[in-house]
């Protein structure tokens, strides 16, 4: 059953304002995907990786360092890696892990087990938010593949996928914390890949988000920080609207959200 998920409206106006306005701060930017000359590729297809005709040139390359920061951010939080579904189960009782629901701006797919379709409420957040921002912007639904794991889970999904993180270690997957999840890359247009990317990019840059964009699966896998809690609220800050809104309604931004990643 699809639920829907209305933000605030102050604070729906602030993030549409902050993701259209770091997409076209660097419309250039060199992390974008680019068209391939077939010629260069009849040629040189051994060097280089493609999709469709695109060249694989990702913002969020994954790498050891990033897993790193994602354990790191776990065992700040103080967070268990859960180990099996009797845990899991627990954890949903309690209200620590709140489930994903399908709205009219995210949908989740169909083989993800409707047991592990659950995550952090401060990560639940995050995901309602882009979601809501990316349909406003292109009129289509962001999509989960993955949410929380179990130890065991991640040792299975091990045995059949290389690339995929240790179940165990400094570097083991953030999702058996419930603070990760994956978002559906394949099949964007290179604007909408260049929108989620640019969004995310801000919001690491604030020490909210660790992205990486996965080639195996083409699919955006974000771990969410706690902080963004303190971050969302700070951005129902604005200006109070008008009874009856004009068709553009003026939109006033924190300094926190118009200056964002400015040192960077």
């Amino acid at each position: 059953m699809m639920r829907s998920y209305k933000l605030p409206r102050t604070l729906l106006r602030a993030l549409m304002a902050f993701a259209i306005s770091v997409t076209a701060l660097a419309p250039g930017t060199a992390f974008a995907l680019h068209r391939v000359d077939h010629r260069y590729h009849r040629t040189h297809s051994h060097r280089f990786r493609f999709h469709r005709g695109l060249l694989w040139n990702p913002m969020f390359r994954p790498s050891h360092d990033s897993l790193v920061r994602q354990n790191e951010e776990i065992n700040r939080l103080e967070l268990p890696r859960i180990q099996d579904d009797a845990e899991l189960e627990a954890l949903k009782a309690s209200g620590a892990l709140v489930p994903i629901e399908e709205s009219e701006s995210l949908k989740i797919e169909r083989s993800l087990d409707p047991s592990r379709r659950y995550c952090r409420p401060w990560t639940r957040d995050f995901v309602a938010d882009l979601s809501e921002v990316y349909y406003r912007q292109f009129h289509d639904q962001i999509q989960v593949n993955s949410a929380v794991r179990t130890v065991k889970v991640q040792k299975k999904l091990r045995r059949r996928n290389r690339n995929a993180a240790p179940a165990e270690g400094d570097t083991a997957s953030s999702h058996l914390a419930g603070i990760t999840v994956d978002l559906q890359r394949r099949g964007l247009t290179k604007d909408e890949i260049r929108f989620v990317e640019h969004y995310l990019f801000y919001l690491k840059a604030l020490g909210l988000v660790e992205p990486e964009e996965e080639r195996r699966h083409w699919c955006f896998h974000v771990m969410v920080s706690d902080r963004y809690n303190e971050w969302r609220q700070s951005q129902t800050i604005f200006q109070r609207p008008p009874l009856e809104e004009p068709s553009t309604p003026p939109v006033t931004v924190t300094s926190t959200a118009a200056g964002m990643g400015a040192s960077n």
